[in-house]
């Protein structure tokens, strides 16, 4: 199972087209519509999310709607390319006009962007041909692609859910989602600004971004991940590039402005004893094998134990500041005061809900590397064989 994204951030649309799907899967334009609503929500967006409503298109892979196995093409429509036609079109200049004569051309690199290693690589001397690909306007059809990855998880009872933990150095009580089913938290997150479990932090976060907003400031965060009902066994320990925990972050980190990644108890095992670290195996007839404790995350071994996965990852304040750094010219070599692109304060809430989609997206991968899935009853049946077999091992 694979997707392939194209578009820019402010050319006519994005695209995924998605391959590897089961048929017979029923797919809800509802339910990738819901998840492209909440990608645009959280308080400290800025008004690009006033101007875009996304909404998706399915223009092949389903009929009457399931899943016909063969590939899925999702498109989003960028409502403000309207503004952008000329500046980002794909036809030849007009005769007589230069490169020099585009409005909105870029020769400031931001700090903290790709804009300026983008174009030396690619040798762009208008640094827009970097930042319109590199921008985290992509997500939204990543987002696309893992909502259609939810739905089929969502058949084999296994549910993934994400929300904010940390904003700008503010913690939510991190017990909170221990005693929550997947449906509880994701409602307590949606119900919340800033997308978090612990409602007293939630108002503190709230507070922390509109300060930094003031100051022409951003902040960063982290957010968490938890998979329910995913078998044992998935990933592997015979091939480093099949380990389940691997993929997880590489997962994680592949979504823009994202620093770190860990897994269950994560960078404070550094600072334990292995006693207070490894999670003791217990087994009843009702339950099969189960652990005391979960404080690896629900992997051991690169593989599921059974157990919730619980991974987090780190977002960096967002790098366009009102309050720009300072940067060279590539042009004149002079100083300057970085560009300024619609920016938001704080993206963390939305970041969540990527990071929701993208580690969705891998768990079902994992899953149909592991299983036979032609079609979807094909799937479910190998998926409830495994859980079987683990409990009566």
């Amino acid at each position: 199972m694979r997707y392939l994204t194209a578009g820019e951030s402010h050319g006519p649309q994005l695209t995924t087209i998605i391959e590897g799907i089961p048929s017979q899967l029923s797919i809800s334009t509802e339910k990738l519509n819901d998840s492209l609503r909440r990608r645009q929500g959280g308080h400290g967006r800025g008004r690009r999310m006033q101007i875009e409503k996304d909404l998706i298109a399915i223009t092949s892979g389903v009929r009457h709607g399931k899943s016909l196995g063969s590939p899925i093409c999702l498109q989003v429509t960028n409502d403000d390319w309207t503004h952008w036609t000329h500046i980002m079109g794909s036809e030849p200049l007009e005769e007589g006009m230069t490169e020099e004569d585009i409005k909105r051309k870029i020769s400031r690199p931001r700090p903290g962007h790709a804009d300026l290693v983008g174009g030396i690589k690619y040798q762009h001397r208008d640094l827009r041909n970097v930042l319109e690909r590199s921008s985290a306007r992509e997500t939204t059809v990543r987002v696309a692609a893992g909502s259609i990855a939810k739905q089929l998880l969502e058949q084999l009872d296994i549910h993934v859910v994400g929300y904010v933990t940390t904003i700008g150095g503010i913690h939510a009580d991190r017990s909170i989602p221990e005693i929550l089913t997947a449906q509880e938290i994701a409602d307590r997150a949606n119900d919340s600004a800033v997308y978090c479990l612990d409602e007293e932090a939630s108002g503190e976060m709230v507070t922390a971004i509109d300060a930094a907003k003031k100051a022409g400031d951003t902040i960063g965060g982290v957010v968490e991940v938890r998979v329910t009902g995913l078998p044992p066994g998935v990933g592997s320990y015979v091939h480093y590039d099949r380990k389940l925990d691997a993929r997880l972050a590489f997962a994680m980190m592949s979504i823009n402005a994202f620093k770190g990644v860990e897994l269950g108890l994560g960078f404070e095992m550094a600072n334990l004893p292995g006693s207070q670290v490894h999670d003791q195996i217990r087994y009843s007839e009702s339950e099969g094998y189960t652990r005391e404790t979960n404080r690896l995350g629900g992997t051991e071994g690169g593989m599921s134990t059974g157990m919730p996965i619980v991974v987090r990852g780190v977002m960096k304040p967002i790098p366009t500041l009102y309050k720009p750094l300072e940067s060279v010219d590539i042009e004149t070599k002079e100083v300057f005061k970085a560009s300024i692109e619609r920016s938001d304060a704080c993206a963390v809430p939305a970041a969540s809900v990527v990071a929701e989609h993208v580690i969705a997206w891998e768990v079902a991968q994992v899953l149909l590397d592991t299983f036979p899935a032609d079609h979807l009853q094909q799937l479910k049946e190998s998926v409830e064989a495994r859980r079987t077999e683990a409990k009566e091992f």
